[in-house]
């Protein structure tokens, strides 16, 4: 009798149940695992690579599959964050998946959740539209927490945060989601960001759309940059004019 899987995911998001039948070993001893369940609001594990880490306990029979063995092979899966294993007789047993939930992307290969724990995807590409963090091995969770502050506090002047780079002399950089990039420096580089986004409120949206990058690591003023489709504009006066608002 060929071996049949019966794997069923329940997806909270709502689409449904579905199911799947593979595999055409024998058991190889006593009685045979006809079904197999799989609950679990999942997206980034995959039938194939569950297909491979069950296979080989599988083929051991309902009496001699390790459930120990199965959980370590599936939590060991990535973004996979918790399992639960159980033989359910007579023939079938029963896993419930929980995945992690990465909120960005760390360097080049690797995510982070929300707690800043690091993840390694086997496909780094599909995750492309989380916000980017750069910065020294370790500060991870540190880096995090302050990425948040920023989103929020360009989120209230209705702009978008894509990337936060920190170097190895934690001096920041940070480019937005419209392309606009902000050299903002190793001292006081919260402050001389929201500095930076109290004189945009001076300008206009068409005048912010196009500038391409600015430099805040000056004392007494900002170099900016703009895009070479931009109008020419009097920065110089426009921050004169309104000298006691900035």
């Amino acid at each position: 009798m060929r071996l049949r899987f019966l794997i069923v995911v329940l997806v909270l998001a709502g689409a449904g149940w579905w199911s799947w039948q593979h595999f055409g070993a024998r058991a190889l001893r006593g009685q045979p695992i006809r079904y197999v369940r799989i609950e679990g609001a999942f997206q980034y594990t995959s039938k194939d690579r569950l297909k491979q880490v069950l296979a080989p306990q599988m083929k051991q029979g309902y009496y001699h599959a390790d459930m120990q063995a199965i959980h370590q092979a599936i939590k060991a899966l990535p973004l996979v964050d918790k399992v639960d294993v159980k033989r359910v007789w007579p023939d079938a047993v029963h896993i419930k998946i929980t995945e992690q939930k990465p909120v960005v992307r760390w360097g080049n290969s690797a995510l982070l959740n929300k707690q800043g724990d690091l993840l390694v995807p086997d496909n780094i590409e599909e995750f492309k539209n989380l916000p980017l963090i750069t910065g020294p091995e370790g500060q991870e969770k540190k880096l995090l927490e302050i990425m948040k502050g920023v989103y929020i506090v360009l989120k209230d002047k209705s702009m978008q945060l894509a990337e936060f780079h920190v170097n190895e002399r934690r001096a920041w950089r940070i480019k937005l989601a419209n392309g606009m990039e902000m050299q903002l420096g190793r001292k006081a580089p919260l402050e001389n960001m929201q500095r930076f986004l109290k004189t945009m409120d001076l300008l206009g949206e068409e005048q912010i759309a196009m500038i391409a990058s600015v430099d805040t690591r000056y004392p007494n003023g900002f170099a900016v940059t703009w895009k070479p489709e931009a109008a020419a504009i009097d920065w110089k006066a426009i921050a004169e004019k309104n000298k006691n608002l900035i």
